[in-house]
């Protein structure tokens, strides 16, 4: 992570890598992540952002330990996670919590939605009665915005998607976490009611010590909750972490010129600039995915024969890294500080 922070650190990962293989025997193999290292301090919000296909859901499942890394450490609060048993396991899965894309998938259609968080309050030990439960729900219902008497004994359809996607944090919130792990909480709301999920992350870490990684492929509201809570963010091609620092410097002035073709999904505040809704690129490739140089070269209009046959290293610059050997000439030629 680049940037000093005073908080102590939650969550590390350390040369995170997964493989997956094509086929049973002589499949290919292709790197979904690729080396990605970051951190998350307490009272923080991390944002990983990039295109479909470019390994945010797989780091999401790394991080939550769903799915083991091929390579590399995901520690948390100093421990490997997937060294964890018994009651420091369940202790983990307490503590970081998911947010998933379609809220209509976080709930058993059958139940109603009060006895699904009266389960997770009584399995995870935040409540030793029934009574309890239900006054932890009411707590936890009135942190997201939502009436109690207007929740209770209903079922998940009878709620829009914006309702059920704050009901889904509820859900995460009736475990007390430490980290909310956010893959594309909005993208399956109404636009009208995005940025009130999003200003209710911003004002649950304002009232706790809880942080969040956030992970999209929009970056309108990368930007919005970046700026609201000070954030870092991640942009991600093809497994690889291609740039990171603060939102503000990333997104209003990007180095990496993947990150300069996302922009065309952020509305910038500067009217001399004209942007469209999305940056159109072509689909994944199995061949891109096993690049030896730098993988975005194809697509870059500024590369040279080395960004073909060499992975580029990160350049340390304007307070972010860049992986972009473009930069990095620049960088030895003095065009850009070295941070």
């Amino acid at each position: 992570m680049i940037g000093l922070r005073k908080e102590k650190t939650l969550l590390d990962l350390r040369g995170v890598t997964r493989v997956f293989r094509t086929g049973l025997y002589l499949g290919a193999a292709f790197r979904a992540v690729d080396d990605v290292s970051f951190c998350v301090r307490e009272k923080t919000c991390e944002i990983i952002a990039g295109e479909s296909g470019s390994g945010k859901s797989t780091l999401a499942k790394m991080v939550l330990g769903i799915l083991k890394p091929s390579a590399g450490e995901v520690l948390y609060k100093g421990r490997n996670i997937f060294r964890l048993r018994g009651g420091e396991r369940k202790e983990f899965k307490r503590e970081v919590q998911p947010v998933f894309q379609d809220p209509f998938e976080t709930f058993n259609p059958f139940r109603k939605v009060t006895d699904y968080l009266e389960a997770t309050a009584l399995n995870f030990g935040m409540a030793k009665s029934r009574r309890e439960a239900i006054r932890l729900i009411d707590d936890r219902l009135q942190r997201i915005g939502m009436d109690p008497h207007d929740v209770h004994g209903k079922f998940p359809h009878e709620f829009s998607g914006g309702q059920l996607q704050r009901l889904s944090i509820a859900r995460a919130l009736m475990a007390n976490p430490r980290l909310l792990v956010a893959d594309e909480p909005v993208s399956m709301v109404d636009a009208s009611v995005r940025v009130d999920i999003l200003a209710l992350f911003v004002e649950l870490m304002a009232g706790s010590n809880m942080s969040v990684i956030y992970i999209t492929h929009d970056l309108s509201t990368a930007y919005y909750l970046g700026v609201q809570t000070n954030a870092e963010i991640i942009i991600m091609y093809r497994g690889e972490c291609v740039e990171k620092g603060s939102v503000e410097e990333v997104l209003i002035n990007p180095l990496h010129p993947y990150s300069e073709m996302l922009l065309d999904a952020l509305p910038e505040p500067n009217p001399r600039r004209k942007w469209t809704s999305r940056a159109r690129l072509p689909s994944l490739t199995l061949k891109e995915f096993r690049k030896i140089g730098c993988k975005f070269a194809e697509r870059c209009q500024h590369a040279t024969q080395i960004c073909f046959e060499k992975r580029p290293p990160f350049s340390y610059v304007d307070n972010r890294a860049v992986r972009c050997w473009v930069v990095e000439e620049k960088v030895l030629k003095g065009e850009h500080h070295e941070a």
